[in-house]
Parts: structure tokens; C-alpha cells; sequence
């Protein structure tokens, strides 16, 4: 047996065996009253027994076995047709039971019958058969509604889901056909207009600055190009290429003074191990400050310092204030990126000036893997 044949609940499983329990038990005792029991009557009461335990998986048999249970069947007759009309609907073996039902309230020998009217007899068919095939035909539909009702509510949330991912979808692809459009295209004129200066650079510094340039463009297309295939939902990255974790630090750190930069690099050795949301937030907090030192102080010396204590995680930029910022126009979106980005990854970010130089510092908290 399973629990599911009384709707997986003991309750429901508990009621039906004491429902089942007396109902046997007044046979029982109608039968050792009359001074019939028989070897027979035993095996007719066990099966009697199971069939009222298990009548919400096979109500049929409850059917058939309901008018014979005791000399006034009245009260299994009403539960059978309940039963098969709660779990069966406008089905044949719902009028089966109607009819087994009130053929037993009329025929069925009680005393005193005899001086029932037809009104009387039509009104207990009513009230013992009608009335509780009614209700079981109410629940049945009721059940069936809620059903309906459930099902339709989870297609809806499923379409709603599925509209919500689409529109998701369509922007990301909307923007990524946006960044290749305007922004690919101008980072690979850059590309190419520095790639024509480095072969008729009239001198050696012209030369070393527009390979820098050229080198730089093609990084640059090259992460955007892993952005764009993100945002298409596509297999991001190329062979080779160094992806944003804590310990590609050092590459950043190597790229930023190929540039012109003056950065020191303070990083533990080995490089700690942290998880990959911690690594990337890291990586993005030290490429922005960079920029930004690039930006906002060009010339000044900038310090990158990881510090790995126990389970925690701090990265610091911090660089003095420049003499004539460069002429590159900015966002105005990298701080807040930046904390976006560690926040995310569970951590903090602080910014400012301290004694005359600007500090960034993000700290990751538990990152211990």
C-alpha cells in the first residue's frame, strides 16, 4: 500500500481504520448475537475488513461489499457512494453505486419496514444515497477546479519566467550588438591607426608608443570580444588569454607600466587561493585603479598591496595626487562598479583620501577555500 491512496496523509489513513474497525466490529457482534459465526463469517469479516481500509483506491469493491457488512447497511452505503463519487465524478461506477444503494435502502429486510410509505422510503434513499452522492460530486469538482486552478497558475508563473528571460535575453543582445557596433569599431581603428604608425613612426619613441597603444587596443578587443560572446550567452574566452582572477595581478601590474606607469607590486608568494568571485573582484578593483591613477594623476608612483591574514582578503591601491590630470574623459560609473562588484563577491570597499593620498581598498571577509 501506498500513503498517496489516502492522499498522503495519516490522518485521512487513521480515520479510514477506525471507520473500518467499527463497522466489522457491529458485524462482528450483530453475527455472535444471531449465534451464526462461522469459520466463513471470520475470512467475510478480514476481507470486509481491507476492502473499507483501502476504499479511496478501489471504492468498487467497497461497493459490493458494503450492503451485506451488517443487518442495517445504512451508514456503509452512504460512505460507499460519498467515496466513489468524491474519487470518480459522473462516471458508470458512480451510478453503479447509486443504484446498489438505494436498491439496499428499499429492499434491504429492517424491521418495521413494512410500515414505511413510498414518500418515506424515496425520502431515505434521498438522505442516505442521494444526499452523499451529491456531496462527493461537489468535492470531486471542487478538486478538480483547484486542480485546474494550480496548473494554470504554474503555467502562468512558467510563462512569466520564460517572457521575463526574453526580454533579458533580447536586451543583453541589444547591447552587445551596441558595443559591437560603436565600440569595437573604434577600438579597432585604434588598433590599426597605431599599427600603421608603428611601421612609419619617423623615430624609436613614436615607435615604442604606438606598439604600446597598438598592444593595448588589441587587449582591449580581445576582453571585449569575451564580453560580448557573456552577453550572447556564448563560451567566452580565446586560448591564451589571461582571465580575471588574483593571480593575474601581476600581468595587470606588467601591462600597466609597459604604458608608462610607475606601480609597485607588493603580492604574497605564493598567491592565496580564493574562490573565483573573490579573485575576479579583486583583479577589477586594481584594473580601475589603475585607470583612474592613470586618469586623474598620470606620472605619480602607484602602490598595489595584497594582504592575505588569516581568513581575510585586502587589496589597496593608493597613489599621490598628480600634477595635471590627463585629458581622458571618464564614466563617472568606476567606483561604483568597483562596489558593486566587491559587494557581490561579500566584501567591502573604502575611498578616499588619507594624508594626501587617494586609497582604495577592498576587503574580502571568510574567503579561505
Amino acid at each position: 500500500m501506498q500513503l498517496a491512496w489516502w492522499d498522503g496523509k495519516v490522518r485521512i489513513l487513521l480515520f479510514d481504520v477506525l471507520f473500518a474497525a467499527a463497522v466489522a466490529g457491529g458485524t462482528l457482534l450483530d453475527i455472535t448475537n444471531n449465534g451464526s459465526l462461522r469459520w466463513y463469517g471470520g475470512v467475510f469479516l478480514g476481507v470486509l475488513f481491507a476492502a473499507m481500509v483501502v476504499r479511496r483506491r478501489f471504492p468498487l469493491l467497497f461497493v459490493v461489499l458494503a450492503p451485506v457488512s451488517q443487518v442495517f447497511p445504512s451508514v456503509p452505503v452512504t460512505i460507499s457512494a460519498y467515496t466513489m463519487a468524491s474519487r470518480k465524478g459522473l462516471h458508470w461506477q458512480t451510478a453503479v453505486a447509486g443504484v446498489v444503494g438505494a436498491i439496499v435502502i428499499v429492499v434491504w429486510p429492517i424491521p418495521g419496514r413494512d410500515h414505511l410509505s413510498w414518500g418515506e422510503q424515496a425520502a431515505s434513499v434521498v438522505f442516505f444515497v442521494g444526499g452523499p452522492l451529491l456531496l462527493g460530486l461537489w468535492v470531486y469538482q471542487r478538486r478538480a477546479l483547484l486542480a485546474a486552478l494550480r496548473d494554470r497558475a504554474e503555467q502562468a508563473e512558467r510563462e512569466r519566467d520564460l517572457r521575463s528571460e526574453r526580454a533579458v535575453t533580447d536586451e543583453r543582445r541589444r547591447i552587445a550588438r551596441e558595443m559591437h557596433d560603436v565600440v569595437a569599431h573604434r577600438v579597432s581603428a585604434i588598433a590599426l591607426q597605431s599599427g600603421a604608425l608603428t611601421m612609419t613612426a619617423a623615430d624609436e619613441q613614436t615607435e615604442r608608443v604606438a606598439e604600446i597603444i597598438r598592444k593595448s587596443s588589441t587587449a582591449a578587443l580581445t576582453e571585449l570580444r569575451e564580453i560580448l560572446q557573456v552577453l550572447r550567452d556564448e563560451l567566452p574566452g580565446e586560448p591564451g588569454h589571461v582571465a580575471p582572477a588574483l593571480g593575474a595581478v601581476p600581468v595587470l601590474v606588467a601591462d600597466a607600466v609597459t604604458t608608462g606607469q610607475t606601480v609597485t607590486l607588493e603580492l604574497p608568494d605564493p598567491v592565496p587561493e580564493v574562490p573565483p568571485a573573490v579573485g575576479r573582484a579583486a583583479y577589477r578593483v586594481v584594473q580601475e585603479a589603475l585607470t583612474n591613477a592613470a586618469k586623474h594623476a598620470p606620472g605619480v608612483q602607484v602602490t598595489v598591496k595584497v594582504v592575505a591574514q588569516g581568513d581575510d582578503l585586502t587589496v589597496e591601491v593608493t597613489n599621490p595626487r598628480g600634477l595635471t590630470p590627463a585629458a581622458v574623459p571618464g564614466s563617472g560609473y568606476g567606483l561604483l562598479g568597483m562596489r558593486e562588484r566587491v559587494s557581490l563577491a561579500g566584501g567591502q570597499l573604502e575611498t578616499g583620501w588619507v594624508d594626501g593620498v587617494f586609497r582604495v581598498r577592498a576587503t574580502f571577509g571568510r574567503v579561505a577555500e
